[in-house]
């Protein structure tokens, strides 16, 4: 059994444990107000300029001059997956499980034979994946929004990069993995494709929003649009990947805060919970030790 020092040095331990989670809880807490309202105000601009992309694309007769964005290279030989996770760790499985869909993504392209590159954000995505794919890691981004906020001048370096290497034709398609933020307590790992352009699948944030009126087979929004749509589209496409980006490392950034708070509350309850259970194991070794005491005096005592 632990002597009584023992038992005090372990609850002291795990009190001063506790102290800390605490603060790192409040401390989320405080980060994710304002990452939270930072990625809500970026999904409406992000949202419609991404439908208005869509419609625009919609009317556009796909040519061998059409842009590049939008018709990709024409082949689906190497695909480029550009992973978005934190710079730091204590944020429960919000890391591990996009780590883990990446991985699975990685290994259901290998198994189709295509090949894989990787772009990483975040130190956890190139330490964690390195370990097994780093052959296939080909820029890393860290420190990104270690100020105030996160900026789109930050961002812009990923995009800058990401069409360097496509216009370099280095790849073929290109998905964006990162963590969409539902709520404080729901970040779900997904994948979007942002080349070539690809319309964003409606998610279940949406499933309550107003349906918008459905156009009937044959007809088309009576819009004229000046200059022509592929020349709108190869100038919006180029920002509208940025603007895709911001957004992911928004949520990301947003989930990230939210996950360690809960996570730092989970491990503030369990502190507490694991110092209820030392003290009374302290106690019971306590009046142990005082019984024994007790025991050796009226022994003694009657010796005499």
């Amino acid at each position: 059994m632990p002597s009584l020092k023992e038992y005090r040095d372990r609850i002291a331990s795990v009190k001063s444990t506790k102290k800390i989670t605490s603060a790192m809880k409040m401390v989320a807490a405080s980060k994710l107000k304002k990452a939270q309202d930072q990625a809500e105000a970026s999904q409406p601009y992000a949202r419609a300029m991404g439908e208005m992309l869509a419609r625009v694309a919609a009317g556009v007769n796909i040519t061998p001059t059409s842009p590049k964005l939008l018709i990709g290279t024409g082949k689906d030989d190497v695909h480029l997956l550009v992973i978005v996770t934190s710079d730091r760790g204590l944020c429960g499985g919000f890391n591990g499980n996009l780590v883990r869909k990446a991985r699975q993504e990685i290994a259901h392209l290998e198994r189709e034979g295509k090949t894989v590159k990787l772009i990483t954000v975040g130190r956890k995505a190139r330490d964690l994946l390195k370990r097994d794919h780093a052959s296939k890691i080909v820029h890393s981004f860290t420190g990104l929004g270690s100020g105030k906020k996160l900026s789109f001048a930050e961002v812009n370096e990923i995009t800058k990069e990401v069409l360097a290497q496509f216009e370099a034709e280095a790849f073929d398609v290109c998905t964006l993995i990162y963590n969409k933020f539902r709520s404080v307590l729901v970040q779900k790992p997904s994948a979007q494709q942002i080349i070539p352009f690809k319309a964003a699948e409606s998610d279940e944030a949406n499933d309550n929003a107003p349906e918008e009126p459905k156009e009937e087979d044959g007809l088309k929004s009576p819009y004229d649009f000046e200059p022509e749509e592929e020349a709108i589209l190869a100038k919006l496409l180029p920002r509208n990947l940025g603007v895709q980006v911001f957004r992911a490392l928004l949520d990301s950034a947003a989930g990230e805060q939210a996950a360690r708070m809960t996570a730092m509350d989970n491990a503030t309850r369990n502190a507490g919970d694991r110092i209820n259970s030392l003290t009374i194991q302290y106690n019971r070794a306590r009046q142990a030790y005082i019984t024994k005491e007790l025991i050796e005096i009226i022994s003694g005592a009657e010796a005499v």
